[in-house]
């Protein structure tokens, strides 16, 4: 087994508790790792033997285009998403951070992070 992670994906997305935070946007910052087997991608130098980390950056794109009020909600999608168009992964952890975000005071990020496992996923 072996860990596969993006960091640091940046994003403008419109998510947020308020109408206004939906409406002008805000900059995000994800972190995403997962477990796979990649040793035979190890050893016969072939894509189709582990993730393809461009197609988990276009899952998690595609989910950060879809506006949601909780940062919670957002997480929660993006890994059942990645759990459920990749069955070989063990587990997907995320850092969901927005940046700036309206708190009435100083703070560079307000931060979610998730784990789960491909066996804790639930079809709704």
């Amino acid at each position: 087994m072996g860990i596969i992670s993006l960091e640091q994906i940046e994003f403008f997305a419109y998510h947020g508790v308020s109408e206004e935070e939906r409406k002008i946007g805000n900059r995000y910052t994800i972190d995403i790792s997962v477990e796979v087997d990649f040793s035979a991608a190890a050893l016969d130098d072939s894509i189709k033997h582990t993730l393809n980390y461009e197609l988990l950056y276009k899952l998690v794109k595609a989910e950060m285009e879809k506006p949601t009020k909780l940062l919670e909600n957002l997480a929660y999608r993006i890994v059942d998403q990645v759990l459920h168009n990749f069955t070989t992964v063990q587990w997907c952890e995320i850092r969901v951070a927005k940046s700036n975000p309206p708190i009435g005071g100083n703070c560079k990020q307000a931060v979610v992070k998730l784990k789960k496992f491909q066996d804790e996923l639930i079809d709704f």
